[in-house]
C-alpha cells in the first residue's frame, strides 16, 4: 500500500518579509517604473519629433540656462551616495541608520525641487509659445511630479520610522524599495538632461 506525501507543516517559522526580487513590492516597483519609463520615452521621442520638423532648434528663442540644469544634475547624481547607504541599512535592518539616512535624502528633495523652480525660471520658453516651449515644459514638469511624488512618499516613511512601525520589518523593506525607485527618478532625469540642455547647444 502506497502512502500519500505529507504536505502539512508549521509554517511559523517562515519570514513575513523579504528584500529584493523575492518581495512582491519590489516586482510592483519594477512594473511600475516600466510602465513610467514608457512615458518618459514617449515624451522623448515626441522631442525628437518635432525637433525634426523645425529648421532651427529651438525656433526663437535660446534653450534654457545651463547653470541651474547643471547644479540640479549634480546633485541628482550625488544623492546616489546617501541613497545607497539608506538602501544598504534598511537591508541591515539599522534602524538608527535608516533614520537619519532617511532624513538627509528628504532634505535633498527640497533642495532638487528649489533648483527646478529655478530652472522653470530660466527655460527662456514659455509652454504656450510654440511646439518647442510645450515639450520642454513637458518634459520637466513629467519628471517634476515623479520627484514630488517620490519625496511625499518618503516624507511619510520617514514619519513611520520614527514611530512604533519603524521596527517592523515590512517597513524597512518599503524603504528599501523606495531607494531602488529614486533610482529609477534620477537615471530618467539623464536623458532628459541631455534633451533640454545639450542637444539644443550641440546638434
Amino acid at each position: 500500500m502506497s502512502t500519500k506525501p505529507n504536505f502539512v507543516g508549521d509554517l511559523q517559522a517562515l519570514p513575513t518579509y523579504a528584500f529584493g526580487a523575492r518581495s512582491l513590492t519590489w516586482w510592483g516597483v519594477i512594473a511600475f517604473m516600466m510602465i513610467e519609463g514608457g512615458g518618459f520615452a514617449l515624451a522623448g521621442g515626441a522631442y525628437l519629433f518635432l525637433m525634426s520638423q523645425e529648421s532651427a532648434w529651438p525656433p526663437a528663442s535660446y534653450p534654457p540656462a545651463l547653470v541651474p540644469g547643471l547644479l540640479f544634475t549634480v546633485t541628482m547624481l550625488l544623492s546616489e551616495i546617501p541613497n545607497t547607504i539608506l538602501k544598504k541599512a534598511t537591508e541591515a535592518q539599522q534602524l538608527d541608520k535608516v533614520r537619519f539616512w532617511i532624513i538627509v535624502l528628504d532634505l535633498i528633495g527640497v533642495i532638487l525641487l528649489v533648483i527646478r523652480a529655478f530652472e522653470f525660471a530660466h527655460v527662456n520658453v514659455r509652454w504656450s509659445d510654440n511646439a518647442y516651449g510645450s515639450i520642454v515644459w513637458a518634459l520637466l514638469l513629467l519628471h517634476t511630479i515623479h520627484i514630488l511624488t517620490e519625496w511625499v512618499e518618503s516624507i511619510v516613511l520617514t514619519a513611520l520610522m520614527f514611530t512604533g512601525h519603524g521596527r517592523l520589518p515590512r517597513r524597512f523593506v518599503d524603504v528599501s524599495e523606495d531607494c531602488l525607485y529614486w533610482r529609477f527618478v534620477w537615471i530618467t532625469w539623464i536623458p532628459i538632461f541631455v534633451l533640454l540642455y545639450l542637444v539644443p547647444r550641440f546638434v
